[in-house]
Formats: structure tokens, sequence, C-alpha cells
């Protein structure tokens, strides 16, 4: 199998830089960010999965994830992702920008695959609070890719939104103790994403009334695969707060 072959050489020069996460909660530094495995859902599939620091350079980060997995196609196995690490603690109310630049590719992936390649943006009413947790209150999604007829939480509640330069189904529905806002992109995949992500916060502000009094408590950026397998290469991502 092709990607077989790909799988391993990508894992023999992954081990060779010595910056390969492989457990299934292992994180490392990386600059600005954390990058962690979360492979949170695995026990209901088989397979696996590996996440390589490429480079940082300020308040920018490269990295791949490579993955492999069956059964259950309608479970999330994990989220691999970059956490950034100071890009938290405002208030909606307050944000005057949210910058971000996201520019990644397939390197390849099986046909079908059923993955989203994704932001996960948290609120809450505190200012500090750990991800998907008591202290979370919503939780943002931006799917930039959504492939194999995957749907995220809750029922499509807006069709047709203009934000960003882009058009987005919005779905929405509950998770636990939280409340999951997911913009689903129309156009397709964007590989090449620049957004000021305030056109989020202001919509759902506006919109889907979620109160400006809510602090942004984290937000990550990495991808969610269901089954198939893929090597997934981000070649630059950076976020900010201002």
């Amino acid at each position: 199998m092709r990607f077989s072959t790909l799988f391993s050489l990508v894992a023999v020069a992954a081990s060779a830089s010595a910056q390969t996460i492989a457990g299934q909660y292992d994180c490392e530094p990386a600059g600005a960010y954390t990058l962690c495995q979360n492979l949170w859902g695995e026990s209901a599939g088989v397979g696996q999965q590996s996440s390589t620091l490429l480079s940082t350079s300020g308040n920018t980060v490269s990295w791949r994830t490579v993955w492999q997995w069956a059964n259950n196609p309608n479970n999330v196995k994990s989220y691999a992702n970059v956490l950034h690490n100071t890009a938290k603690g405002i208030q909606l109310a307050n944000l005057k920008s949210a910058p971000t630049a996201w520019q990644w590719e397939y390197e390849q992936r099986s046909d079908p695959i059923r993955a989203d390649v994704s932001y996960d943006i948290w609120t809450g009413v505190a200012q500090s609070g750990t991800a998907a947790s008591s202290a979370s209150s919503f939780e943002i999604m931006i799917w930039l890719s959504g492939r194999g007829g995957i749907q995220p939480v809750g029922s499509q509640v807006q069709s047709g939104i203009e934000l960003a330069g882009h058009t987005w189904n919005l779905w929405r529905g509950p998770n636990t103790n939280w409340e999951v806002l997911s913009f689903v992109s129309a156009d397709g995949d964007l590989t090449d994403f620049n957004a000021d992500l305030k056109d989020f916060f202001d919509y759902i502000v506006q919109e889907q009334g979620v109160s400006s009094s809510q602090f942004v408590q984290a937000i990550q950026t990495g991808t969610e695969p269901f089954t198939g397998s893929a090597s997934l290469l981000t070649h630059s991502f950076s976020v900010a707060l201002n």
C-alpha cells in the first residue's frame, strides 16, 4: 500500500530529528506553542499516529502529523494539535484583532478519508481555564476541511455565512457542559487561510447570543481523524490576540 511506504519513510525522517511524539497524550514545547498528540478517542479504533515538530520561529510553527485509523467511522480518534501558550485571557468585548495564518496540505491521504482540519477555540466565564473542562462555556470550531461526509456536533443552524473572505455553514449543539459552534467551509479545503478570528467572535456574539464577557481560554489547531490514513503537513501556522 502506497501510504504504508510513506508512513515508514516519514517515521524514519522524524526519528532522525528526535522531535517526534507518539504516545497517547504526549506533548512537547514548540516555541510559542505546545504540540500535543491527544489521542483521546483511540479506544474506538485500531491504528497509529505520530506528530513531529519541524520548526519554530517567533510566533510561527510548522509540524507534521501522520495517522492511520480503522473501525467506527463516526468516531473521532484524536486531535493532534498545537496550543498557543499565551494567546488567551482576553475578553471578547476587549479584543481588537486576532490575526491568523495557516498554510497546510495533505502530503498523502487514502481515498476515502474521514477527517477534518480545524481550529478549536475555547471560551469561558473565567479568564483562564483548561480546554474541554468544567471551565469551558463554548467550543468554537472552524473547519478548513471536512472530508468523507463527517459532521460536527449538533445540527446545521445556518448556511451561506460570509466571513473572512469565505462561505461557511454553521452547526450548533451541546457537548458535555459546553456548547459547540462549528463553522464548516462551504468552499472546499482552505489550505492557505489568512483571516482575523475576530470576525468569527463578532458573529457569534451578534448572531448566536454568546456573551461578549466570555474570555478566550485556549486556541488550538490541528486535525480530527475518523478513518483512513494521511500525512498532514502544516507549512506555517500563526495566531495572535490583540
